[in-house]
């Protein structure tokens, strides 16, 4: 076993302890010290040992408490326990052995037994992938035994345990039956043509070569042979019982080892199972971070794709208004030559034609002027060159606005209370494609007839704009989807999802907050909170 093996000792007498404690260094092991079984239980709930080493006999809770405690934790239950006492005292053995304990040694055992046990105690029996998904299953046991007397003795006792028992007369028949579903091998230490300590080696050697937790049971030496009693745990074996003992003896310690066995088993497997739960909750929060990192991928794409139809709308718009805006020129210059020529010429006309010819020229002068302001509005509202953050006129950014959006609110009232400053620092073309989104979905939820209240407020540090209506409002569990790309209440064909999606993107951009609620007027109640970086002006 490694050199490396902690074991914990707990002795309440300070000469034994020191006498134990100075015989496992001597041996390379780390070695702790516990008075009484209550410390011993209080030290388990820090880093676990490899082993337990207990005196039966303790002040307060004795040895067999204290294994009852251990095996009843699911932590500590396959932890190793081996129990000492200061005399061979069969009932003190079978008692220590059903509460749960590993095995059992007289502390006037030889020093070579009492290592020679424990190594055997550190063996740990082989991993392997679980097969058998039964929760219960019996035990399986291969009786290999030279003698038909000894035999039978043994298989009516196993038989009578409840255990599956197979039977082998020699080491090739018992090497040849050993697979993955053997829970024991019982064996002699020595028999009239089968060599015991040899077969355990080679068994010992072909559970750990394969990887099959098997456990080894040796019948042959006791305590009175400790030279024999050493060589038999060195050879592979779990347990030792004296060919003298009684069956009652020998069942226990089989039942002792087997228990030890399915706890080591249980243990491993939910070790197993917390680690797939452990994976599959990693699978589960990767998928989730992919799921998100999809979603914010579908988003930016959104945006680009926003992005560049703004950017070739802004392009389109801004040469719509410069090729509207020479011809424009051009005639409301010639317009007012128009009317001066025909007020000179008002002596030669009849004065009802020539009052119609002015009534037409009135006329046509609102219309152009009507054009004009439509020009002006459309290259405020593109703004290619005040990308940047600068400062910004809102109640003119949100006039504008307005008036690009008349006819859709032809029917509906807009109030405007503007309480804040005026100029906030931002990005003009940004600022109004949000305002526009907003009034825009405000008027569809209003059908063509209804109030749209637009105000603007300061907060400690924050430009505030809310944009109420009184229209239907917004379902509550909506509100948490209304900014997410490509979400809509609207009809099919009637909006593309990206609206209130982009209108959160410019908010966020700006260090903002977008909110939506339910507002005074009955509707819903948009409000934006900006940075004001200094303060409105």
């Amino acid at each position: 076993m490694s050199a490396a093996a902690r074991i914990l000792v707990v002795e309440d007498s300070e000469t034994q302890a020191v006498a134990l404690r100075a015989v496992l260094e001597q041996e390379g092991y780390a070695v702790e010290v516990s008075a009484t079984a209550e410390a011993a239980l209080d030290r388990l709930n820090g880093d676990l040992p490899d082993l337990v080493v207990a005196d039966f006999h303790l002040p307060g809770m004795d040895g067999r408490e204290l294994s009852r405690h251990i095996r009843l934790n699911g932590r500590t239950r396959a932890l190793p326990v081996l129990m000492l006492t200061g005399a061979r005292e069969v009932d003190v053995e079978r008692q220590g052995l059903e509460s749960g304990v590993d095995a059992y040694l007289p502390k006037s055992a030889e020093t070579e037994v009492m290592l020679a046990r424990l190594r055997a105690l550190l063996r740990r029996p082989q991993a392997r992938t679980v097969t058998d998904s039964r929760s219960f299953r019996p035990v399986r046991v291969l009786l290999a035994h030279d003698s038909p007397t000894a035999r039978l003795r043994l298989r009516h006792l196993l038989d009578q345990e409840g255990y599956e028992v197979d039977e082998a007369t020699s080491s090739e028949e018992a090497l040849a039956a050993i697979g993955e579903e053997i829970d024991c091998v019982v064996l002699p230490a020595a028999g009239a043509s089968l060599d015991g300590l040899a077969l355990a080696r080679q068994l010992d050697g072909m559970r750990q070569h394969q990887k099959l937790p098997f456990q080894i049971t040796i019948i042959g030496p006791g305590p009175d042979e400790p030279a024999a009693l050493a060589a038999a745990f060195e050879a592979g074996a779990d347990e030792v019982a004296r060919s003298a003992d009684t069956d009652d003896v020998l069942r226990v310690r089989l039942r002792a080892l087997l228990r030890r066995k399915t706890l080591i088993d249980e243990s491993r497997k939910a070790k197993a199972a917390e680690a797939r739960a452990a994976a599959a909750d990693e699978l589960t929060r990767a998928n989730a971070e992919l799921q998100a990192a999809n979603r914010q991928l579908k988003e930016a794409q959104a945006q680009l794709v926003q992005s560049a139809k703004m950017a070739s709308l802004g392009e389109l718009v801004a040469g719509i208004a410069h090729e509207i805006n020479n011809p424009l020129a051009f005639i409301l210059g010639h317009q007012d030559t128009v009317e001066r020529l025909v007020g000179a010429a008002g002596g030669e006309a009849s004065p009802e034609g020539l009052s119609k010819a002015i009534d037409r020229l009135k006329s046509m002068r609102l219309g152009l002027q009507r054009i004009q302001t439509l020009v002006l509005n459309l290259r405020k509202f593109s703004r290619l060159d005040e990308a940047e953050k600068q400062l910004l006129n809102v109640p003119d950014a949100i006039e504008t606005v307005l008036a690009l959006l008349k006819p859709k609110l032809q029917e509906i009232e807009v109030r405007r209370r503007f309480e804040a400053g005026a100029a906030l620092h931002g990005s003009p073309a940004l600022l109004n494609q949000v305002v526009m989104n907003i009034v825009s979905n405000a008027a569809d939820a209003l059908g063509g007839e209804g109030v749209i209240e637009i105000a603007t407020r300061e907060a400690p540090g924050r430009y505030v704009i809310e944009i109420a209506d009184s229209g239907p409002g917004i379902p509550t569990e909506l509100r948490d989807r209304i900014f997410e790309p490509f979400f809509t209440t609207k009809p099919v064909g009637s909006g593309t999802g990206l609206g209130l999606a982009i209108a959160y993107s410019v908010i966020r951009a700006h260090d903002g907050a977008i909110e939506v609620d339910d507002g005074p007027l009955g509707g819903a109640r948009f409000t934006l909170e900006l940075p004001t970086h200094g303060g409105a002006v």
